[in-house]
């Protein structure tokens, strides 16, 4: 494998506002040659996610940020190439954290062996992966799911919000979704099975319709977008109702700060549970994660959408998608043929 050369994005400005395709270059390297105990890998499939965002400002965070001019970094799926570990075999399909590039040479303990039985490998970087991880952690042990609780999940048809409502209505709960058009919610209702979708860039008065389509109010809001979103989920929460809160997509690209929820108040009087939380600080929940996901799937009560690029030189227009709402479910980026060796 010698003479091998990889095409790689790194971060050429910090985004300013609303990132821009300048912001990203794209370079090529030589691939190191493996040592004693490293495997090299080529990569098939590299997710872009929402939190990469917050990566790109130079700000302390529970991740480091990422350095200008340096390749970039996030989940990947590829194939071991060569191996000098006894850890890897050459052929196994492996998960880290070492995308936005096409290969990359490390330790073998950097790298995860996946099964792909289980679904397909795309899939560890959503439904299996940190996505639907995050959709599990953040309902069963931030929200306290129980069964038969009424749900409301911003930003539903995306990677983690379409995995959170179908956990939750395989818990016998009530589940209404907002999502940004028609297809959006056509699927989720059809599909993804939810009781109600709401498309809130043509309902209107927001909290008018959550309001409606939670009559008794809501148990567990699931946040993914931040501001209307979590003021409606505020306004129609019952006592003692539990609010997990993900992310705020609407407010990664703010330069200047908002004033939080109007609200807020609320949170006192109806006894309510406002966390956040960070899927890393819950890895304890990987071997229930996957019992309960592998049931579904089994049963065919598990689905998802994804949204591909092709081309690790399309990696930025990937990730400017999720800002646009041009992505449906998970964005992905095929960056090399389904087998490497």
């Amino acid at each position: 494998m010698s003479n091998l050369v990889s095409k790689e994005i790194r971060l050429k400005a910090r985004p300013q506002g609303m990132p821009k395709a300048s912001d990203f270059e794209v370079a090529s390297k030589p691939v190191a040659q493996p040592g004693e105990g490293d495997v090299l890998v080529r990569n098939i499939w590299m997710s872009v996610d929402p939190y990469m965002r917050g990566r790109m400002m130079d700000r302390e965070s529970y991740v480091p940020p990422f350095q200008i001019g340096e390749v970039l970094q996030g989940g990947a799926i590829g194939q071991v190439v060569e191996s000098k570990s006894p850890k890897l075999k050459v052929g196994d399909f492996v998960q880290s954290m070492f995308g936005w590039r096409e290969y990359e040479t490390s330790k073998a303990e950097n790298f995860q062996k996946i099964d792909p039985t289980l679904g397909p490998i795309e899939a560890y970087l959503g439904a299996l992966g940190m996505p639907g991880m995050t959709a599990y952690a953040g309902l069963f042990k931030i929200g306290e799911l129980k069964d038969g609780d009424t749900v409301f999940v911003s930003a539903a048809s995306g990677a983690v919000g379409q995995i959170v409502c179908q956990l939750a209505k395989a818990h016998g709960c009530y589940v209404v979704g907002s999502a940004g058009s028609d297809d959006k919610c056509r699927w989720l209702e059809k599909e993804a099975g939810i009781d109600k979708a709401i498309n809130y860039k043509t309902c209107g008065d927001l909290n008018k319709a959550v309001g409606e389509a939670f009559p008794k109010g809501i148990d567990v809001y699931f946040e993914n977008v931040g501001g209307a979103h979590l003021e409606a989920a505020i306004n129609h929460m019952k006592p003692f109702g539990r609010l997990a809160l993900c992310g705020m997509i609407e407010q990664y690209n703010d330069t200047t700060p908002r004033p939080g929820p109007s609200n807020i108040i609320q949170a006192v009087g109806k006894s309510l549970k406002l966390q956040g939380f960070i899927v890393s600080n819950h890895l304890d929940i990987v071997p229930s994660f996957y019992a309960e996901m592998g049931k579904l799937i089994k049963a065919g009560k598990m689905k998802w959408q994804e949204s591909v690029e092709d081309g690790i030189e399309n990696a930025p227009k990937a990730f400017l998608n999720l800002f646009s709402g041009a992505n449906v479910g998970k964005m992905l980026v095929k960056v090399g043929p389904d087998k490497a060796v």
